[in-house]
């Protein structure tokens, strides 16, 4: 059954590669849009490069988004070649690293004086932050494609088959776990955990959010907010891959092939639903829900009722990420290695950058003026947005 799921996976992650037309040049299938061409524009924000630097071989066409973490004026990135670095933010000087043979992936998290980061070999690691030491290694059910989250004492940790895991984050402890069934056929990819208000917030293939008890695990709620349709598997896929967006009392979600959705914290109860295809996640700032569609179209919508305020088409088809937020302007990077800085009151583009011309799947990161964002073949980048 194991393999099967593992070849299933492959054939989504390809035919989800293919249909969202991530690829180089031209699009070579009649049923695939080209990307649109980038035209001029003149730009009305001052974007300057700080650094870039070289944190391994990156994820390449694995589908892990393993997006760098921050903290304390330090990146943490890591590599599925065996490579774990962090660099001073502001320079982008090395500080240590570590090699090894274990095979990151999804992304690290830091907090609470810790570094955790998943493997996709089903091990979960702690080091030190300051020095790159090792402090506890534990063993999860299957590999671990999304970032762990950290809170309250616990590291909360998403296998790939559903299972999710909360290891105390002193020792490495197992303290709950929680254990759901998946579909048959699901996308390469998983929404890292979410920790809101004492509460473990978990989107899942098939389009089922589930919210838990951070301190035992305990099923607080869990709300469908899709139903596949479509006459084979494949057509009936509503996975929700990307970052879930938790915020006092309300839970926004996106799910691919369906719709995005607010939810009320306490019930799970569908407050409102916008019909959408979106396989990232979605992004919060001012009053409004940030999210780039499957064909590549940035939007902006109301967040007390889904309505749309503004969206961008300029971008169709270019494979964008997950929109990022850095002062008054949204971020996204491309299937080009371009990234892309918008305006947040309107959506009109303000800014552009190349970074590489490799893609960017990981979220970019945002720490004030500041937007961290790594490649698929590990090139991370820090650009500095003016006020």
């Amino acid at each position: 059954m194991m393999s099967l799921r593992l070849v299933s996976l492959v054939i989504a992650s390809l035919v989800l590669v293919s249909g969202c037309g991530i690829f180089k040049g031209k699009a070579n299938k009649e049923n695939i849009e080209p990307p649109t061409e980038l035209t001029d524009f003149e730009a009305s924000v001052d974007v300057s490069k700080m650094w870039s630097a070289g944190i391994g071989d990156g994820e390449r066409k694995l589908s892990l988004r393993q997006a760098p973490a921050i903290a304390d004026g330090r990146v943490f990135a890591a590599s599925p070649d065996g490579l774990l670095t962090a660099v001073d933010a502001a320079s982008g000087k090395n500080l240590w690293e570590v090699e090894s043979e274990l095979r990151w992936s999804g992304g690290p998290a830091v907090a609470e004086g810790t570094l955790v980061v998943g493997t996709l070999d089903g091990q979960v690691v702690a080091y030190n932050p300051d020095s790159g030491s090792e402090r506890w290694r534990a063993e999860v059910s299957s590999e671990v494609i999304s970032t762990p989250a950290v809170a309250r004492g616990l590291t909360i940790v998403r296998a790939i088959d559903g299972r999710v895991f909360a290891f105390a984050i002193t020792t490495g402890e197992r303290r709950w776990v929680y254990d759901r069934g998946l579909p048959q056929l699901t996308l390469r990819g998983n929404a890292r955990p979410v920790i809101d208000n004492g509460s473990v917030y978990i989107g899942y293939d098939g389009g089922t959010v589930v919210a838990l008890k951070l301190e035992d695990g305990g099923v607080i709620w869990e709300q469908s907010i899709a139903e596949g349709e479509g006459k084979t598997e494949l057509e009936r896929i509503v996975d929700i891959d990307g970052d879930i967006v938790a915020s006092g009392s309300e839970v926004f979600v996106a799910a691919f092939g369906s719709h995005v959705v607010s939810l009320d914290a306490g019930s799970g109860r569908t407050l409102w639903t916008r019909d959408m295809s979106v396989y990232g996640g979605v992004a919060l700032a001012e009053g409004r829900i940030l999210v780039s569609d499957a064909a590549g179209t940035v939007w902006a919508l109301d967040r007390a009722t889904g309505a749309s305020q503004w969206r961008q088409d300029g971008l169709a088809h270019r494979s964008l990420t997950t929109p990022g937020i850095v002062g008054t302007h949204v971020v996204v990077g491309d299937f080009d290695g371009y990234l892309h800085w918008l305006t947040l009151d309107s959506g009109a583009i303000a800014a552009r950058e190349r970074v590489a011309r490799k893609p960017f799947r990981a979220t970019p990161q945002v720490v004030g003026d500041t937007v961290y964002a790594v490649t698929t073949d590990g090139e991370l980048a820090a650009y500095r947005t003016a006020p």
